[in-house]
């Protein structure tokens, strides 16, 4: 069974630094773009940011200059690095992955969602 395994969340104050984990396991060969997203209650999920294969990134204009996205494929893992966090960054954060099961066949692959307060 394929699947990701997230890690990180939590509460902290407004101000402070955060860091998300995602892990793939199981049978995988590869990883094509991975992803977080996040979503706060009464609204859509959004993307918050996104990187390729070949290391391209991609942020939402909210989080641009606060946020780092970076992946490590020896570990099949990705990482969100959040800084100089806000409260209206408070939402469910959610890990996607594009796998490679084998020649011609991805499975498009979602965490389970790890919560992120930042209050006072």
């Amino acid at each position: 069974q394929v699947q990701l395994v997230e890690s990180g969340g939590g509460l902290v104050q407004p101000g402070e630094s955060l860091r998300l984990s995602c892990a793939a396991s199981g049978s995988i060969f590869g990883i094509n773009a991975m992803g977080w997203y996040r979503q706060a209650p009464g609204k859509q999920r959004e993307l918050v940011a996104v990187i390729t294969s070949g290391g391209s990134t991609n942020y939402a204009d909210s989080v641009k200059g606060r946020f780092t996205i970076s992946r490590d494929n020896t570990k099949n893992a990705a990482y969100l690095y959040m800084n100089s966090l806000k409260p209206e960054d408070t939402a469910v954060y959610y890990c996607n992955a594009d796998l490679i099961l084998d020649v011609g066949w991805s499975y498009d692959c979602w965490g389970q969602g790890t919560q992120v307060t930042v209050s006072s």
